[in-house]
């Protein structure tokens, strides 16, 4: 919850800061940055853009804690771009 909280905050300054540079019009463009680069971070944290062997090599070596860990840290990037990503689609439809 801590996360998502993190990221409704810099949600609201995101849309501020592109508010008071390039107008409504492109408000969105900072949120919509914050969440492709938290998202995107996750994704290569995650390990998903490796092959498979890569995959079940990382997943052999590595403790159940490491694990435990780098999933933690992957939800928290997920939750805090989520609201991020929620506001740049709301404004940029409206």
């Amino acid at each position: 919850m801590r996360h998502f909280f993190i990221g409704c905050i810099l949600a609201t300054i995101g849309f501020f800061i592109s508010l008071l540079l390039w107008g409504m019009d492109q408000s969105y463009i900072i949120p919509g940055a914050i969440c492709i680069i938290l998202i995107g971070l996750s994704m290569i944290f995650s390990g998903t853009m490796v092959s498979g062997d890569s995959m079940r090599a990382n997943y052999a070596t590595e403790s159940s804690e490491d694990r435990n860990s780098r999933n933690k840290m992957i939800m928290g990037m997920t939750l805090i771009g989520s609201p991020n990503l929620i506001l740049a689609i709301i404004i940029y439809i409206i």
